[in-house]
């Protein structure tokens, strides 16, 4: 079965918007990857401010092949050579979850 991987990210208020809208500009950039299944970006409601990035794989060895391809090339991407140019990071924390999908239900279908 799939994994899924949950990315924490701790974002103060003032930087929500800019969270969001760095990840509205890189849509696209996961999901030709191979083994990817699904993302989302869950917004805090109330009583946190930590945002989830939600991707579910096929396997941990396309999960890591993504890390090390596209991933780490969209963060290292822009700038000068020094990194100078790079924005700040909107978020202030991340811790990043594993899971392995053991059950799994879809609607049925009308």
């Amino acid at each position: 079965m799939s994994i899924v991987k949950i990315n924490a990210l701790t974002v103060p208020v003032e930087q929500r918007e800019v969270l969001e809208k760095r990840f509205a500009s890189r849509a696209g950039t996961v999901e030709n990857s191979d083994g990817f299944e699904w993302f989302e970006l869950l917004r805090p409601v109330e009583g946190t401010d930590q945002y989830l990035v939600y991707t579910r794989w096929r396997s941990e060895e396309d999960f890591q092949a993504w890390m090390e391809g596209p991933m780490k090339a969209a963060h290292q991407g822009g700038g000068d050579s020094s990194g100078g140019d790079r924005p700040k990071p909107a978020a202030s924390g991340s811790s990043v979850w594993s899971f392995e999908v053991v059950q799994q239900a879809a609607p049925k279908q009308a």
